[in-house]
């Protein structure tokens, strides 16, 4: 008998015991893991939240704002990427908190570059609405 802390004989060593719905019910299970990660993440990160509040504004105005259908997707898709982003880089930081609170060069770089890449996705915002706007 296998309990979730042991995978079974017939699992491979490099896959996750927690593993295991396939079909509908892994898509069902998925949806609401999504929902919960969102609630975790508006709840916990102070930045995601901003940003949320900040899509609330522009998403909005994207659609008001004279532009192309293609322009509308650009500018509404480049403030998406920046909450995908945001909650990856939460994600990461989650991840580097729970192995430790120790500080170590690796875990700052890590933290680091995902900022990094929510100011870039930040920067995208600004350059796609400006081209689509003004281009």
């Amino acid at each position: 008998m296998t309990t979730p802390e042991q995978p079974s004989p017939a699992s491979h060593d490099n896959e996750s015991p927690f593993k295991g719905k396939t079909g509908l019910a892994r898509v069902w299970n998925a949806l609401f893991y999504s929902v919960a990660g969102l609630r975790a993440a508006y709840r916990h990160e102070d930045a995601f939240r901003q940003e949320v509040w900040l899509a609330v504004v522009l998403i909005p105005l994207a659609l008001w704002l004279p532009a192309s259908g293609s322009g509308h997707a650009l500018m509404i898709g480049s403030v998406l990427l920046v909450l995908i982003v945001e909650l990856v880089n939460s994600a990461i930081e989650a991840a580097v908190d729970r192995i430790s609170f120790d500080q170590h060069r690796l875990a700052k770089r890590a933290k680091d570059i995902g900022s990094a890449a929510v100011l870039i996705a930040l920067v995208n915002v600004i350059a796609v609405w400006g081209l689509v706007l003004f281009g």
